[in-house]
């Protein structure tokens, strides 16, 4: 049976363009990594995405 890994990931910025984040969760079993970013000048659209491909 193989196991599953669950990713959890959102982003967001503050005015559109404006400084934004994205962050993802990862979770296998009873272990989870966290992976986050951000950039000064960037779109809501562009930090869901990057949460998306990064996770």
């Amino acid at each position: 049976m193989s196991k599953k890994i669950q990713i959890y990931s959102d982003g967001a910025c503050r005015g559109n363009p404006g400084p934004g984040g994205w962050g993802v969760l990862l979770v296998y079993d009873d272990t989870e990594k966290e992976i986050y970013g951000g950039e000064l000048e960037t779109t809501n659209n562009r930090m869901e995405l990057m949460a998306a491909i990064v996770g």
